[in-house]
């Protein structure tokens, strides 16, 4: 019998494009870093979701970008999900819609909410630098490289919503430093490099 994840993960290999489902293994795996440093340095508060909920988030996060829901993209998490037999807590389905507030409306008020809002657009700008490497290796990406790719080349990957990310150092978001937030994310998104092709 497959585990929920499992069938979480299934469902997102399933429904999404190969280049999006990495984009999602790689939140996930940012947000599975940044719980175990706030966990780790006694910065989380006891209204925050668990783990579970954390890494659930950023593995569907996009399970809407794609078919028939894609137009409607974040709004139609539960839709796609239910293609699936899947359903989602309203904790985790709060903490997707936050990713977005743009088109959710849905402003961040925890760690969680925080976390995938800063780092839903960085894994895009981390991956661009390791394609950029002679071996297009994460192992090979250094910190400093990202910060400055970040700092003072704003012309590479464009798309990248730097100012976003950027609100991880303020003390209503994560309050932690732009580059402890990047290197936190690099480094758990390099513990996934064989999932993702790099």
């Amino acid at each position: 019998m497959l585990s929920d994840r499992q069938r979480y993960y299934d469902a997102a290999r399933k429904q999404l494009e190969q280049n999006i489902f990495y984009h999602s293994l790689a939140v996930d795996a940012c947000m599975s870093g940044l719980y175990d440093y706030f966990k780790e340095n006694n910065l989380l508060d006891e209204n925050e979701p668990p783990k579970n909920d954390w890494t659930l988030a950023g593995l569907i996060h996009d399970i809407d970008f794609s078919g028939e829901f894609k137009e409607e993209h974040p709004a139609k998490t539960r839709e796609a999900l239910s293609k699936y037999g899947l359903e989602l807590s309203d904790v985790v389905h709060r903490i997707i819609q936050a990713h977005d507030a743009r088109f959710t409306g849905v402003n961040c008020k925890n760690k969680a909410e925080w976390s995938i809002f800063c780092a839903d657009s960085l894994t895009g700008l981390i991956m661009a630098v390791a394609y950029v490497y002679p071996s297009r290796k994460l192992a090979d990406v250094k910190l400093s490289s990202v910060v400055k790719r970040f700092l003072k080349e704003p012309k590479f990957a464009a798309g990248t919503r730097r100012d976003e990310i950027a609100m991880c150092a303020s003390p209503e978001g994560l309050n932690i430093s732009l580059e402890k937030f990047i290197e936190i994310c690099l480094t758990a998104i390099q513990g996934i490099a064989s999932e993702i092709g790099l």
